[in-house]
């Protein structure tokens, strides 16, 4: 049984970031992650020559997001302005040419990182040493013990572990807390709240396609495109600066339960269908796809998080 003034559970941005703080600080604590990884919902897909896509967290909005903002200059990283030149693409309906209309800059401005938004999160983790980081470890209890708090966790092999604490920091959506046992049990509002509040992303699934020729260029588009039709609802150009590889991305915009009725195999056919229709044949053969279902993802969505629309 082990003893720590403070376990954090979860290891996506808010987890990391406490656990540097508290390393700064001198303070002792454990990070406790469910997942066989860090980074919780930020997750960057990266292929052999080293392209890094963004299959969670992709943008940061620096007017909205200061904080955030100055922690990634802090960081010293690379930002990359979202807004692309050429106009952009509506789809109305299948048998007719999607429309085009002048391009138009966000308010406020996003921005993505250089090497995917998971370049944070890896930054982060290499400030806290390695023996502080406990990866699959769900955390499944939590009870007060003699002097103090005692943390309950399982792997995905079903062994289980103690550790005993002062405090414990909650970095997990609320929804994902409220199925931790808690003794003596919280107030029912409190977890009735905690299970009605909607995960960020968690209903959502990311399809991308890579491609070795800048087609969007050549047609003055800027990648950004919505679609009334299907199955991507939006879609943006995520390609890196300096990059020989185009990189597009759409939300699937099918729900959950509906998506899971047919193979991945078959939603990126239709995916690539669909970059057809929107940008021409030289979007037919991708050199790369990737497709991440965060409502599949059980350290992410909850049943009440499927109920809710795309």
């Amino acid at each position: 049984m082990n003893q720590n003034t403070v376990i954090i559970i979860g290891a996506g941005i808010s987890g990391l970031y406490a656990a540097t703080l508290l390393e700064n600080a001198g303070v002792d604590y454990l990070l406790l992650e469910a997942r066989d990884r860090t980074g919780g919902r930020v997750l960057s897909s990266s292929t052999a020559d080293g392209i890094h896509i963004d299959m969670g967290a992709t943008w940061y909005w620096p007017d909205i997001q200061p904080a955030l903002t100055q922690l990634i200059q802090q960081l010293g990283m690379t930002s990359v302005p979202q807004t692309r030149p050429g106009d952009m693409l509506f789809e109305r309906q299948r048998n007719s040419a999607p429309e085009r209309y002048p391009a138009y800059e966000t308010s406020p401005e996003s921005f993505r990182l250089k090497g995917g938004m998971q370049a944070l999160t890896t930054a982060l983790k290499h400030q806290i040493p390695v023996q502080k980081i406990k990866q699959d470890h769900q955390v499944i209890a939590v009870s007060h013990a003699a002097g103090g708090l005692q943390v309950q966790t399982k792997s995905t092999g079903n062994e289980t572990s103690t550790f005993n604490c002062k405090h414990v920091f909650l970095a997990l959506p609320p929804a994902l807390a409220a199925k931790i046992e808690f003794m003596p049990a919280l107030p029912d509002g409190v977890l009735t709240n905690w299970r009605k509040t909607p995960t960020w992303m968690a209903p959502h699934a990311k399809y991308v396609a890579l491609y070795q020729t800048n087609f969007l260029q050549a047609q003055n588009l800027s990648g950004d495109a919505s679609s009334r039709v299907g199955p991507m609802v939006e879609i943006h150009d995520v390609s890196e600066p300096d990059s020989s590889v185009t990189a597009i991305f759409g939300f699937i915009g099918i729900p959950a339960k509906s998506r899971w009725t047919v193979a991945e195999y078959v939603l990126k056919q239709l995916c690539r269908e669909q970059l057809i229709r929107m940008f021409g044949l030289e979007a037919a053969v991708p050199v790369a796809e990737f497709i991440k279902d965060w409502a599949a993802d059980p350290f992410t969505a909850t049943e009440f998080d499927l109920l809710q629309e795309v």
